[in-house]
């Protein structure tokens, strides 16, 4: 089961003396271009541990075909039916 989405998590910053402030943790976000079979190149502001989960599972094709939608947000449904789209035009033409 995929891992959840990033986002910003919160805790403290602990001074020497235990006192504790508040602080945010911001996900790793990268602006990367990816490579798809079907589509070409396509740009997307991911996670760090994102882009190498798209790697694990052998690319962005393979990646979008074998993840259920509801892991995915609404702009990742969008090119997974875009890439889907593409590629049964490019098996049938």
């Amino acid at each position: 089961m995929p891992r959840d989405r990033q986002g910003v998590q919160v805790g403290h910053n602990v001074s020497h003396s235990n006192i504790k402030t508040k602080r945010r943790f911001l996900p790793n976000l990268q602006t990367a271009s990816v490579l798809s079979d079907a589509i070409g190149t396509v740009r997307l502001r991911v996670s760090a541990a994102a882009l190498r989960t798209i790697e694990h599972k052998g690319g962005l094709d393979a990646f979008l075909k074998n993840t259920p939608d509801r892991y995915l947000s609404p702009e990742i449904r969008r090119l997974k039916n875009r890439v889907a789209g593409a590629a049964a035009k490019k098996a049938a033409g």
